[in-house]
């Protein structure tokens, strides 16, 4: 079955995937393409829209990223979002510069005014929030265009030129923070590319099946299963496609939470598919000695999983197919194209150079953290499965700062199944995407039982988020945080000071390391 296709071209900029995901998120399917794809190539897909993303370049600059200038004879509509809006103003005749002023850069929360006749932003408020983030400045916009939307401190903060159904915007509607932002990207694809709505995830399911099937046929295939919302639904769509061709391996790693290991192996045993645990605590704990740098401690992580799933394999006999829960926050994360690496993924910047199976699948790759849940209820997994909280690859290794060692892990354990076990009391699990605890390399001057102690301190963090692309910090009530302090000052050997983390991301990520 065919489906209407919006194509967005990639210029390099961190949220490119994500704005792929609120295409998707409006029922309209979409691909994200370089943006040095051949004009023949994107022809051939027969887009209804394209939208140019944004990027870390400048647009008058000799050696930044340019579309093919014959993009914008096709007839279609298209939609430029920072970068993009001062590419396409530069490509037809505008003139893109850098800001003489800070008045004229723009970054983070900014209070704009939108021209409710422009297609983009009928049926909203006249005002709102939007996401900045560019230091170049349109001084001259194109031949047919008009201003749509302006700040205080910027008159041209969205251009269009409705004849052409060409329309610009210097923020970032895709990010949670602009207001409404959804609803702009849903009005170019409803109003000015007259979407159908035709995407989703019962179909995506439906094809994904059939392409597994293709591409493994009578192979079998190992699965690294963690336990986590990724690698369960991975499980289930594979095992639905090839049956007992899967054979699903739990590396318990030693660096999982408090009793995850068991809780994995009993949630996971019973399932129609072939489970291996393997016990690897004391190899990858050797491995990391000593090792205090994250990215080193990713890659080190990530080419142990191989290793240990080859001689996995090799118990299994003739495995052709390694099977991962990459999704695209990891790839994205990873850096692609001309985006920047903001961290490696232990299952895909970790990869080693040589891996001992004929191809590595990865059947959620293109999905989001929430349509991964989707596509796990498609497929009828229970919802304790589909809501599990997502915990990182490399385990607690990245939520030890500095060396990681067996003592501290038994610390972190302790400490991080106190503060969950105090938001689950307080009914706040739903409120939260994302809580867990930090053990830091800092250790500080404490009192405990009038002597003087000097311990580590742990740090509580805890988001709320919608797709893990960009969070907020969850707004605890003191007096829980208060609990969780006392409980954990008290109960965990080597703990006397605790802080709470009151960062969004961006700036931060989510995790520490």
């Amino acid at each position: 079955m065919s489906h209407q296709t919006v194509i967005v071209l990639d210029f390099g900029g961190q949220y490119n995937q994500l704005i792929a995901r609120r295409v998707r998120e409006c029922g309209v399917y979409c691909e994200v393409r370089p943006y040095t794809t051949p004009l023949s190539t994107l022809k051939a897909m027969e887009p209804i829209g394209i939208i140019f993303t944004g990027g870390p370049n400048s647009v008058y600059l000799e050696d930044s990223p340019q579309a093919d200038p014959e993009i914008f004879t096709l007839g279609v509509p298209i939609l430029g979002i920072c970068y993009g809006c001062q590419l396409m103003a530069h490509q037809l005749g505008g003139r893109v510069t850098a800001a003489q002023d800070d008045s004229a850069r723009e970054y983070g929360k900014t209070v704009t005014y939108f021209d409710g006749n422009c297609k983009l932003f009928r049926g909203l408020p006249e005002t709102g929030i939007t996401w900045m983030s560019h230091g170049d400045y349109m001084e001259k916009v194109p031949e047919g265009f008009a201003l749509t939307a302006h700040s205080d401190a910027c008159p041209n903060v969205a251009i269009a030129d409705e004849a052409r159904r060409f329309y610009g915007v210097q923020f970032h509607p895709e990010v949670d923070h602009t207001q409404h932002g959804v609803d702009m990207i849903r009005n170019f694809l409803y109003e000015a590319c007259h979407a159908t709505g035709d995407w989703t995830m019962e179909d995506y399911k439906r094809t994904a099946v059939a392409a597994l099937r293709e591409k493994i046929g009578d192979g079998k295939v190992l699965l690294a299963l963690s336990g986590g919302v990724d690698s369960s639904v991975a499980a289930a769509l594979l095992a639905e496609a090839v049956g007992e061709q899967l054979t699903c391996v739990f590396v318990d790693h030693g660096l999982m939470r408090k009793d995850e290991g068991d809780e994995v192996e009993a949630a996971f045993s019973q399932w129609a598919m072939n489970f291996l645990r393997v016990d690897a605590e004391d190899r990858f704990l050797a491995k990391l000695a000593g090792v205090s740098d994250p990215e080193r401690k990713r890659k080190i992580i990530g080419e142990e999983f191989i290793r240990v799933f080859e001689e996995a394999a090799k118990k299994v006999g003739a495995v052709e197919f390694l099977a991962q829960g990459t999704i695209y926050p990891d790839v994205i994360e990873s850096g692609t194209g001309n985006a920047a690496v903001i961290k490696s993924h232990h299952n895909v910047g970790g990869l080693p150079d040589h891996v001992d199976f004929k191809e590595i699948v990865e059947p959620l790759r293109s999905l989001f953290k929430d349509e991964v849940r989707q596509l796990g209820r498609e497929l009828g997994l229970p919802e304790y499965l589909v809501m599990r909280q997502p915990f990182p690859g490399p385990g607690l290794a990245i939520r030890v700062i500095g060396d990681v060692t067996k003592d501290k892990l038994d610390t972190l354990r302790e400490a991080d199944a106190i503060f969950r076990e105090e938001i689950v009391r307080a009914g706040l699990e739903r409120d939260m995407d994302q809580y867990f605890a930090v053990l830091t390399n800092m250790r500080s001057v404490g009192v405990m039982g009038d002597g003087r102690t000097y311990d580590h301190t742990l740090a509580l963090r805890s988001v709320t988020t919608s797709d893990f692309m960009t969070a907020d910090w969850s707004r605890i009530p003191y007096e829980i945080l208060d609990k969780v302090s006392v409980r954990i000052v008290n109960e965990v050997k080597g703990i006397n000071r605790i802080v709470y983390d009151i960062t969004s991301k961006p700036p931060a990520t989510i995790e520490w390391e």
